[in-house]
């Protein structure tokens, strides 16, 4: 080898040449051997493989069924409602209270009859609150003489008198409502009149008629089934005469009873359905006579149905043995679930009668 050959060799070993093989490290042969006893094609750490598609026939499935669902309930909603209240026991969810005016009657119910077991069956009033938990009481402002606080207390013995007369058991056993008797002002003439002749007649007028008050069934002739009365309504106030807090009620009470002393499976449940207005007038003691806790009456109301047709009694009569019978062409009808309307002057209790008009639900 020349000289000028032997420079050169040097001179490329040190500075390498183009394209000149070159011997791999160590950690380079290491991941060669991993890769080989590894089986398959290793991914490229830039690659990307696309997932594989997932079935969603499960979604259709269900969306299928969906809509099956809400094409029958919208077919035969009626029926829909009978299969999820297992026979007609909970008709739906309870009801919101009732803080203003209904502007229409409940919708329809399935036609099933009550029951001992189910006396609410069918009826809307199984979705309303039971006894007093049915009449909404407002929030309390100061109003004519009484401050927020005496508001309270008012609407609070409002109620109290609503329930010592619609709801007491013994009362509805046909005992002298003497706790109802107490929150009225004993020195309001004709009130006081009318309760020492309504609660001592035989044969009341429709103008002493003790169930213009008081919810009374002749135990001899009907007894309620169960502990429960449903109720819906509301009280409101407002200033009335000479500064007084004038406190309205408008409740309606579904009573259902049975024949007296009839324990069968297939006794007769009938429905007696009550509405009452009553107006009471908590009055300033410095301008009206009266005394503490107690209030004079304005004016009341009622309005029933499957309590009587006949003269009064002084106590509600249920028409047993009647539920299979058609009303009369051209009867006047009434809903008595219809709490949007007015109470009615023409009703069972104050007509009686030819004038008696027929319920289109119970």
């Amino acid at each position: 080898m020349s000289d000028e050959e032997w420079e050169r060799f040097l001179r490329e070993s040190v500075t390498g040449v183009a394209g000149a093989p070159v011997e791999p490290s160590a950690r380079a042969r290491e991941v060669e051997r991993r890769l080989r006893e590894t089986s398959g094609q290793p991914e490229g750490w830039r690659t990307y493989s696309p997932a594989r598609p997932r079935r969603r026939t499960g979604w259709y499935v269900t969306g299928l069924v969906a809509a099956v669902a809400l094409l029958v309930v919208g077919l035969f909603p009626d029926r829909v409602v009978g299969w999820f209240a297992g026979g007609g026991g909970q008709d739906g969810a309870p009801l919101a209270a009732e803080s203003e005016a209904p502007r229409e009657a409940p919708g329809a119910e399935p036609d099933l009859r009550p029951t001992l077991a189910e006396p609410f069956r069918g009826s809307p009033a199984a979705r309303w609150a039971d006894g007093a938990a049915g009449i909404t009481v407002p929030p309390a402002k100061a109003t004519g003489w009484m401050d927020a606080a005496h508001v309270e207390r008012a609407l609070r013995q409002s109620r109290d008198f609503l329930v010592a007369a619609g709801l007491d058991s013994r009362v509805l056993r046909g005992k002298r409502p003497t706790k109802a008797i107490a929150l009225l002002n004993p020195h309001q003439k004709d009130v006081q009149e009318y309760l020492r002749t309504a609660l001592s007649s035989t044969a009341p007028t429709p103008e002493t008629d003790p169930l213009l008050l008081f919810s009374r069934f002749r135990p001899a002739q009907a007894r309620l089934v169960g502990d429960v009365v449903k109720t819906r309504g509301r009280l409101t106030y407002r200033e009335g005469k000479r500064g007084a807090v004038e406190v309205t009620a408008d409740v309606t009470f579904v009573y259902p009873v049975t024949p007296a002393g009839d324990g069968g499976r297939d006794t007769e449940v009938v429905r007696t359905i009550v509405r009452r207005e009553v107006v009471m007038s908590w009055d300033d003691p410095a301008k009206v006579i009266t005394e503490p806790g107690t209030t004079s009456l304005v004016s009341y109301r009622l309005d029933m149905t499957n309590g009587g047709c006949s003269a009064p009694t002084g106590y509600f009569v249920p028409p047993f043995g009647t539920a299979d019978k058609q009303p009369a062409d051209g009867a006047h009808h009434v809903d008595p679930y219809d709490r949007s309307k007015p109470i009615e002057t023409r009703n069972g209790t104050t007509a009686g009668g030819d004038d008696c008009a027929t319920a289109t639900r119970s």
